[in-house]
């Protein structure tokens, strides 16, 4: 006997197929294996692109007047990172305007005070360089020096008390020599004593600097370089603590080179200068990280 889709085969001519019991799957719920994935990833870099434009500065506009003000509202409420914004575009969009160039005078103070000394640094010196007759320029020299002597012990140095003398101090030379040129150029600033009682402080810590590396070359049997660097001491850092030490070294130079004459000179000055002094022990400092 013949199946009936035979039998129907036979009758009509043609071969038909037994009915398909399966469910059926409708088109649009058939997915691609890689469009679950696609989609994850189109979600996420929506997402991050969303979450950078909510890093970024807001938008600033209006005339100079009211970028200025904005600025200085931010600033003064201690908002620096809008104020910088503020002044940026300021300074970008109005660049020849008086509210442009006393935003370059603030934005300068709110680099520094945001912890972006670099920043301040350049910002003073790009004034100096464009407003060398401006009557504010020296306060772009006192920032400056306020930038570079920021950059003096950390919270860890301090806390350990650290030797900063046996360090080449690079950045307390720089705040020094702006502070200097302040005073030099414009001795009746109202920043002037400010810069003058950090300058002594800067003057201490250069000249520990170089007795430390004479003190080193007297060690090794370099004694012509002790003497150079006790003179240069001696010369630019007069009236710092460290002067006794210095003249020390030179005489104790002057005679393992033999020239009697000279290291006598150096002990008359030590006498006449510090009497009264207690003896000098030498660089007797402990390393911060020794306890005993």
């Amino acid at each position: 006997m013949l199946s009936n889709s035979r039998t129907l085969s036979l009758i009509f001519g043609r071969a038909v197929s037994a009915p398909d019991t399966r469910p059926r799957v409708r088109p649009s719920a058939i997915r691609h294996p890689l469009s679950a994935s696609f989609f994850t990833v189109l979600a996420t870099v929506a997402l991050l692109v969303v979450g950078g434009c909510g890093n970024k500065s807001k938008e600033v506009i209006g005339s100079a007047d009211k970028l200025y003000d904005s600025a200085k509202k931010a600033s003064d409420n201690g908002n620096y990172r809008d104020a910088i914004a503020y002044y940026e575009a300021l300074e970008a969009r109005f660049p020849f305007t008086n509210q442009a160039r006393q935003g370059q005078l603030d934005l300068m103070y709110a680099y520094y005070r945001n912890a972006e000394p670099e920043s301040a640094i350049d910002q003073a010196d790009q004034f100096i360089r464009e407003n060398p007759a401006h009557p504010r320029v020296d306060y772009a020299y006192y920032i400056k020096g306020l930038a570079q002597f920021e950059r003096n012990p950390n919270f860890l140095e301090r806390w350990f008390n650290a030797d900063l003398s046996r360090r080449p101090p690079v950045d307390a030379r720089k705040s020094f020599q702006a502070f200097q040129t302040l005073l030099e150029r414009y001795p009746n600033s109202q920043y002037a004593e400010d810069s003058r009682q950090r300058m002594i402080f800067l003057r201490n810590r250069l000249a520990a600097y170089e007795v430390y590396v004479a003190d080193y070359y007297l060690k090794r049997g370099a004694y012509v370089g002790a003497i150079n660097r006790c003179k240069f001491t001696i010369e630019n850092y007069d009236g710092a603590p460290q002067m006794r030490r210095a003249l020390q070294i030179m005489s104790d130079s002057y005679e393992k080179l033999g020239m009697n004459d000279l290291a006598a000179e150096a002990d008359k000055v030590i006498h006449e200068n510090y009497a009264n002094a207690l003896p000098d022990s030498g660089d007797v400092k402990k390393s911060w990280w020794k306890f005993w």
